[in-house]
């Protein structure tokens, strides 16, 4: 697709991978809205980036309902969704408890359903659209620690393919991208993002994955993309 005045929205944009998806997606002429639960870090994103900015928690209900009205209204529309937003918790087996699970699951599964519910009644009535959901590669193989973390992007793994095989006569494309390590604010107290490291991914990366991804002609899509730091132990 040609990502000139392509409409997208991008959750979890204000930091990281989101904030680095919505500069590329910009910078190629699309028209970016992106939501976080920081009014102020949302906005300062937004202007550097040269994108619309969304207060919003995709976990709240009317939250979701709003940024959906504000689509409407600022953009006309809608092409692109980039399920971004997620958190994480880690912990041994021996320390997980249910509030962790909820808390995980709540972003990174059922607001991502929900967020793509609404995306996909535009795309239908269009009868073209674009989804990507930013995974990981903890949904290819769990670790140590990993048990409520790795269970939500399985979970979110599994929903991607699902929506691929009930879209595609819709001419909806669903993608998925696995990134590993990324030197973002991601899991770190304070929100702030992570000095980069010469032998680790950046959210630059991600995004250049993601952009080439959508600019692949409509007639083809990447189910799943996984990227990996060349030589992390360096």
């Amino acid at each position: 697709m040609n990502l000139n005045e392509t409409r997208a929205l991008v959750t979890g944009g204000s930091l990281g991978i989101g904030k680095a998806i919505a500069q590329k997606l910009t910078a190629a002429g699309a028209r970016v809205m992106i939501t976080g639960r920081d009014a102020n870090r949302v906005e300062q994103a937004a202007a550097e980036v040269g994108a619309l900015p969304v207060t919003a928690d995709v976990t709240n209900p009317e939250d979701r309902d709003r940024t959906f009205a504000e689509i409407k209204k600022k953009l006309g529309g809608l092409d692109v969704l980039v399920n971004n937003a997620g958190i994480g918790e880690f912990a041994p087996l021996s320390g997980i408890s249910e509030a962790q699970f909820q808390s995980v699951f709540a972003t990174n599964v059922f607001a991502v359903a929900l967020m793509t519910q609404q995306a996909v009644e535009l795309f239908r009535k269009q009868n073209r659209g674009n989804i990507v959901t930013v995974a990981s590669t903890a949904a290819l193989k769990g670790f140590e620690s990993g048990t409520v973390y790795a269970a939500s992007k399985f979970a979110l793994r599994g929903m991607t393919q699902c929506w691929q095989a009930e879209l595609r006569k819709h001419n909806i494309r669903v993608m998925e991208i696995n990134p590993s390590e990324v030197t973002t604010a991601f899991n770190n107290p304070g929100r702030e993002e992570r000095s980069e490291q010469a032998n680790k991914l950046r959210g630059d990366e991600i995004a250049h994955a993601v952009k080439a991804m959508l600019e692949m002609d409509d007639r083809g899509m990447i189910p799943e993309l996984t990227v990996w730091a060349t030589n992390p132990w360096s």
